[in-house]
């Protein structure tokens, strides 16, 4: 999708109370004064899903984590509308960066939300459930730690699947149409899957470690 770029991006994004951007690895009882469950999103877009995690579950950590300056700057803007969420903080970097700011058994949860799909072989160390990163998200993980993935790609999807199988993940509630799906759960939607979620299928899975 092409992305809009927005003059003096970072400037403005970096204006936010939203935004933090760690020069060491994040303490998150001193960053949000609790012992909460911290949950991470890569690649959070516009900020729908993840603005409406933190609203819903305010005994949960959020940190949203989004590469392009001007994709983030529209999650800060809806932000400015709102009443302040203290327990949702924001990060403008790349996610091969994330082991500078995450210390390992850190996190409780990863979301992985319509990643780009980077559809070409040669693109492949790219996607955000490579082998590469999956290394990374199981040193960042807690014992319990678990991954929710989600696209509209099904090339992805089966590439993810195996993917993260081979690696040692074991996999569950996997779902190969989420909106007609009887899954039990809330679909908190993206923006993306708003306006294209009606178009294709949208696949799902969650990822875990442990027995």
């Amino acid at each position: 999708m092409r992305r809009k770029n927005i003059k003096d991006a970072a400037t403005k994004v970096n204006k936010s109370k939203y935004i933090i951007s760690p020069t060491e690895k994040i303490d998150f009882k001193a960053l949000f004064n609790n012992d909460n469950p911290n949950h991470l999103e890569i690649g959070m877009g516009k900020g729908r899903f993840i603005i409406n995690m933190a609203k819903n579950n305010p005994n949960i950590n959020f940190i949203g984590l989004e590469k392009y300056s001007s994709v983030i700057l529209q999650a800060t803007k809806k932000l400015d509308d709102l009443e302040l969420i203290p327990n949702l903080k924001l990060i403008n970097m790349d996610a091969t960066n994330l082991k500078d700011v995450f210390s390992d058994k850190s996190i409780d949860l990863i979301y992985l939300n319509f990643s780009d799909p980077w559809p070409k072989k040669r693109q492949a160390k790219r996607r955000l459930t490579h082998e590469n990163y999956l290394k990374i998200y199981d040193d960042l993980l807690k014992d319990k730690g678990e991954i929710y993935f989600k696209t509209d790609n099904r090339g992805l999807f089966e590439f993810s699947l195996e993917s993260i199988t081979n690696y040692g993940f074991k996999i569950k509630n996997v779902c190969l149409d989420l909106h007609n799906s009887e899954l039990d759960f809330i679909n908190l939607e993206t923006e993306f899957e708003e306006k294209y979620g009606a178009n294709s299928p949208i696949y799902r899975l969650e990822a875990y470690r442990w027995n």
